[in-house]
């Protein structure tokens, strides 16, 4: 957690921004964002996020509000409006929210998704509706780029409904201390610390989604997030952690070495070696609980 950083403003932010404003068009371009199932009415999310929220809610969404933390263009917000909710989106980059509201127009759903730019730190300002929500969902990439994971909770929290839960899926902080290739078998090396209060600072032009894209915003600020501190946090914030699982697959080539498993998923070639993400389910304590 870095106490002492404005969660609302500063260098941080603006140079995350301004990497994600530019990442929009690549992605939107890329085979890796293909939304062939989303305008056929069908959904975009990964295998982990399907089951979970398949779990949760096995008879579809229909009269279930999500709100969607940190949604990029909002594939996985326009998946959970075609199997019936209502969604608002929420993200800090314009083109990812503009291009979120065109594809909401495209699909003729925009009076059941509506896309929000904004911050997540202020998000109660502008989406000032507490305990509104059934459903927060956010997944995928999401509290690396947060200083505060304790902020974030209370903000879930405040947003749901009593009884209302969260689902959460994202890489596994034990994954996260390596980097590359360079160690025996090409496997991953020590990198970075598990528990670091510090920054980690990248300058790293490429993207996930495009191998020949350039980023010319370059440089980003990113947190390690360790699981005591996330669950700690939740907690904390009045949320009970009902699920809780491992899983050895990602949505993304993590590491050079990680190999397509089917379905856009990764993972380990051959031993499951430790971890690749992990999911939460937490529901929002109701009073007097």
């Amino acid at each position: 957690m870095d106490r002492d950083r404005d969660l609302t403003s500063g260098d941080w932010l603006d140079a995350n921004r301004a990497n994600w404003d530019e990442r929009v068009p690549v992605h939107v371009a890329s085979p890796f964002y293909d939304r062939g199932n989303l305008r056929a009415g069908g959904s975009q999310l990964d295998p982990i996020a399907a089951a979970g929220i398949a779990g949760l809610f096995p008879d579809g969404l229909d009269g279930v509000r999500v709100l969607h933390l940190q949604c990029h263009f909002g594939s996985d917000t326009l998946s959970l409006v075609n199997v019936g909710a209502t969604a608002v989106g929420l993200d800090f980059s314009r083109p990812a929210v503009e291009e979120a509201r065109r594809m909401a127009a495209e699909l003729r759903v925009a009076e059941r998704a509506r896309f929000i730019e904004a911050n997540v730190y202020d998000a109660r300002h502008r989406l000032p509706e507490p305990e509104s929500f059934d459903l927060v969902f956010t997944t995928w990439g999401t509290i690396g780029w947060l200083p505060d994971v304790a902020e974030w909770a209370r903000i879930i929290a405040w947003f749901l409904k009593p009884g209302g839960r969260l689902y959460f899926a994202d890489g596994h902080p034990a994954a996260f201390v390596f980097d590359g290739d360079g160690g025996p078998g090409g496997l991953p090396v020590f990198s970075y610390p598990y528990t670091s209060a510090d920054v980690i600072e990248f300058d790293d032009p490429s993207d996930y989604a495009d191998p020949e894209a350039r980023i010319a915003s370059s440089r980003t600020v990113e947190w390690i997030h360790p699981l005591g501190e996330v669950l700690g946090a939740m907690r904390e914030a009045g949320l009970t952690v009902e699920r809780f699982a491992e899983h050895h697959e990602v949505p993304w080539q993590i590491f050079p070495i990680a190999v397509p498993k089917g379905d856009g998923m990764y993972g380990w070639p051959a031993e499951p070696w430790l971890p690749l993400s992990y999911e939460v389910v937490a529901v929002r304590d109701s009073p007097g609980r």
